[in-house]
């Protein structure tokens, strides 16, 4: 994929298509930043919006012949929703992203939609990179030619020369790669991508980057006491893996730890999950995934902070050797859990790997997963929720903001925590059953002490089981990747 920028004239640029923005208006349909269209097409989509069925709306994407006075042969009218002066970020990284999703197969496209700073040239370089993803590993060659992403964009922008809007474009296409590989790593089909697969592909990942990796297998996470990691593989033939990506600057302004759930299919193990919905099982090391492509965006953008990254990979399967519900492991570092439920088993791989991530001191630990189905109760299948300690909770939020994905701050109550206690270990690892996303969250602060720490469900948001929108495919999303890498360029410049 090409992206470039450019301030030709948009209607004689040679490309496939040509993609303006629509808004809704009182009076009808309002053409954004299309002042470049000749007059009279302007005045034709305009006075035709209705008959073809042009509303403006947010997601919408339309196509219509762009006529003799365009280069282009095709124009495409994306929705930017109701008019306004200005345009915020994630509208315009939404309408590009839209837009370019639902031109795959097309070889060349380009945008003439509002750029008129470096903020909005960002936010359409990356949903134009964004929406522009498919995945056909598994297709015929035919068939996958049809969904083949966008090859070349041209971006058009008053600040094609300018030195920031390059930056922009750089950090785009960092961002945009690290979600792709997030969702590539998602989508694969478990048999494909068990916890030894997942290693080597990490390890092919991070070759040329300057990004360290240490694989764990059963033997030395046997010998390293790490009990939640080999409790939850065991039960399956494909065994455990702890990978460590490091990158370290010189001179870093801070070190942070990521930690991710590497549950590469969950059938929930003994206590197993009903059959409806478990393909999406596959998508159970979605926080693995993001904090690997997290972990070389921070490496691509050569950003001042030092960035460990601990994907816990096992696969949760029901076998002769599988943990049972009322086996008591031990965690690393000492602590025992009764598993109640071995369904409950992300909890389990990412305790070892807070405490390993702790164990190097950093100055804040974020961990993501998609951890309990609680979460999609309380807040859909688009909106993820982040909980921890209130400053980096805070942090955290801020982070999604500015990145334009939906991060919603939850309490973690100390009530609840009573929930957690059992009557032969020092702690259980479920609790009752209302607030459940909520108890998660405490049983993984029992492996965090003092520590900055915030907690990142993503269970809904992580896989998209229904149709496609805005720059989001169906399957893996990729979401995390640019919260977490706002939050450590938020780290790299704050002053503490």
């Amino acid at each position: 994929m090409r992206l470039t920028l450019t301030s030709k004239n948009p209607a004689r640029l040679s490309a496939d298509a040509l993609v303006v923005a629509t808004a809704s208006a009182e009076d009808g349909v309002e053409l954004v930043g299309a002042d470049a269209l000749p007059a009279a097409l302007r005045d034709q989509l305009t006075r035709s919006a209705t008959t073809l069925g042009i509303t403006g709306a947010a997601d919408e994407v339309r196509k219509v012949p762009a006529g003799a006075d365009v280069a282009a042969p095709v124009l495409v009218l994306t929705g930017l929703g109701p008019s306004s002066a200005t345009y915020a970020p994630e509208t315009l990284r939404r309408a590009a992203g839209a837009a370019t999703r639902e031109l795959a197969g097309t070889a060349s496209v380009a945008l003439a939609l509002p750029t008129a700073d470096v903020t909005e040239l960002a936010a359409v370089a990356e949903g134009a990179l964004l929406g522009a993803y498919s995945y056909s590993r598994y297709r015929e060659q035919k068939a996958a030619a049809k969904t083949t992403p966008v090859a070349t964009i041209q971006l058009v922008t008053p600040l094609d020369r300018d030195a920031s809007a390059k930056a922009a474009l750089a950090r785009a296409e960092a961002v945009a790669a690290a979600v792709h590989g997030t969702r590539d790593l998602v989508n694969t089909a478990p048999n494909d991508l068990f916890p030894a697969a997942f290693a080597e592909l990490a390890r092919a990942a991070v070759k040329g980057t300057g990004v360290k990796i240490t694989v764990l297998d059963e033997k030395a996470l046997t010998t390293g006491g790490y009990g939640g990691l080999i409790a939850v593989g065991q039960g399956s033939s494909r065994g455990p893996r702890l990978v460590k990506v490091a990158y370290a600057p010189s001179r870093p302004t801070a070190k942070v730890a990521l930690v991710g759930k590497g549950i590469t299919f969950d059938s929930g193990g003994i206590s197993i999950k009903p059959a409806a919905g478990m393909e999406a099982m596959k998508s159970d090391m979605s926080g693995a995934a993001a904090v690997l492509h997290t972990v070389l965006a921070a490496a691509r953008l050569e950003l001042p902070v030092a960035v460990t990254g601990w994907l816990c990979l096992a696969e949760n399967m029901p076998s002769g050797s599988a943990q049972r519900p009322s086996d008591v492991i031990t965690i690393r570092g000492g602590t025992t859990v009764e598993v109640l439920n071995t369904d409950a088993e992300g909890r389990l791989v990412l305790a070892d790997g807070l405490v390993a991530a702790l164990e190097e001191k950093p100055d804040a630990v974020l961990d993501i997963a998609t951890l309990t189905g609680a979460q999609m109760v309380a807040l859909g299948n688009r909106v993820s929720a982040v909980m921890g300690t209130d400053d980096v909770r805070a942090e955290v939020t801020t982070a999604a903001e500015a990145s334009g994905e939906l991060f919603w701050p939850m309490p973690l109550p100390d009530d609840l925590r009573a929930g957690l206690n059992s009557k032969v270990a020092d702690l259980a690892n479920i609790g009752e059953r209302w607030g459940g996303m909520l108890s998660a969250g405490i049983f993984l602060r029992e492996f965090v002490g003092s520590t900055p720490w915030a907690h990142l469900d993503i269970a809904g948001p992580a896989f998209n089981e229904k149709s496609a929108h805005g720059y989001t495919p169906v399957g893996g999303t990729g979401v995390g990747v640019r919260t977490m890498l706002a939050y450590l360029e938020s780290r790299a410049t704050a002053k503490r």
